[in-house]
């Protein structure tokens, strides 16, 4: 048995616009499916996209990334595999954990969000994608790094490019220039800088990436650079998404608003439910080691497979009333959300599950905190269009609010 062949366009306007209904014909009727623009094979249900990011790489590998990712950033974790994967996601991964998170990027999130909020907050009306969720996570990462704020105007720009060239499913030269181009510019800016901060440690994270070493391995300039490139990509897409649609979610749906409005002690459950309902990101792709059986058919050996998270976290064989925004639902474990045993997909599982799963918790958390604190009285204003862009990543092009301004 062979996988269908006749995939919906998932480049088409109509899908960019509203993909759900695809998503439910994929789940219903063609649960593998050859989409022949993109040579790649569509999988949509829960249960077969979460055995493909739990595969320890003996069906399903990583290697897509090497034309996918590569270019653009150089080689990072995500194409990494076995020993070297486990040794390079060990250097960087106690900066998003622990103490390290807690004692050092909490406080830089904390600053950036309120310095944000200090823009609007005496205005009473904001736009919260250009005026904070875009604009948010890049100041976060780049503070984190230790980087001067005047670069940030460029660092967004690069990060944009990377993210384009990333999400080019249909191949488009002009993305694909825009990334090299924008990959070449971010090397000749980060590379000197890191060779300076070897000399000049502080008290930030490319200081701790320099010094970092586990089992007599330590990283290159071209490794943090690569790393860099890579968490500017994969944190400030997905925390500027993932805010963004958090509160038009939560407009969408003014009870649960108002019961988070009466308990702060519910905003982890918006954030979760948020990660189901609309993902920052609704599609990974991997790379078929062997002959693969899944529902609905076989994939051949060496084909690329996207994986629809989109769809996935949706699929009532998972969850009960899939297309309701409920941070009520007991589907859906809280606690776990931000782990590998998360029960949605949205940061990927296994090996390969989202190393700064931690770090985006933290930003959304903090930011819904003060975002509610100086809009207590938050709601839609004249113009509001909450509509959802993107394909590869989704979220909302702009959420105009008002709310009471601040005295003084």
């Amino acid at each position: 048995m062979t996988a269908a062949h006749d995939a919906p366009d998932i480049l088409s306007q109509e899908f960019a616009d509203n993909p759900y209904p695809t998503y439910r014909a994929l789940r219903e009727s063609a649960p593998l499916a050859w989409h022949e623009a993109t040579q790649s094979y569509l999988v949509s249900r829960y249960e077969d996209v979460a055995r493909v990011f739990k595969d320890r790489e003996s069906q399903f590998t990583t290697d897509n990334y090497a034309w996918q990712a590569e270019p653009v950033h150089g080689k990072t974790l995500l194409q990494m595999s076995g020993r070297e994967h486990a040794t390079r996601r060990a250097l960087v991964a106690p900066a998003f954990r622990g103490n390290e998170l807690r004692e050092k990027v909490v406080p830089l999130i904390e600053r950036n969000s309120r310095e944000l909020i200090d823009a609007f907050r005496g205005v009473g009306s904001v736009d919260l994608v250009s005026g904070f969720a875009s604009r948010f996570p890049i100041s976060v990462i780049a503070d984190m790094f230790g980087l001067d704020r005047s670069g940030q105007e460029h660092i967004g720009g690069w990060y944009r490019a990377f993210v384009a060239f990333i999400a080019n499913l249909s191949g488009d030269p002009e993305y694909a220039a825009a990334g090299v181009r924008a990959q070449t510019e971010f090397a000749a800016y980060m590379l000197p800088i890191i060779r300076d901060r070897r000399k000049n440690l502080g008290d930030d994270l490319l200081s701790a990436l320099c010094t970092a070493e586990v089992d007599g391995v330590s990283m290159s300039d071209e490794d943090i650079k690569a790393f860099c490139s890579l968490l500017l990509t994969a944190g400030a897409e997905t925390t500027d998404k993932a805010v963004a649609s958090l509160f038009s979610n939560l407009l969408a749906h003014p009870e649960q608003l108002e019961a988070i409005r009466q308990d702060r002690g519910l905003i982890d459950r918006a954030v979760a439910e948020t990660l189901r309902y609309s993902p920052p990101v609704h599609m990974i792709m991997r790379q078929s080691a062997t002959e693969v059986r899944t529902t609905g058919g076989t994939i051949p050996a060496g084909a690329t497979v996207t994986c629809l998270i989109g769809a996935a976290n949706r699929d009532p064989g998972r969850y009960r009333a899939p297309d309701r925004f409920d941070i009520f639902r007991d589907d859906l474990t809280t606690p776990t959300a931000f782990s590998a045993a998360a029960d949605h997909l949205a940061f990927a599982l296994g090996r390969h599950f989202c190393v700064g799963a931690l770090l985006a918790k933290a930003e959304v958390e903090i930011a819904a905190n003060q975002l509610l604190d100086a809009m207590p009285d938050l709601r839609p204003a004249d113009g509001y269009d909450p509509a959802e862009q993107g394909v590869f990543t989704r979220g909302p092009k702009s959420l105009l609010v008002e709310f009471t301004p601040a005295a003084g």
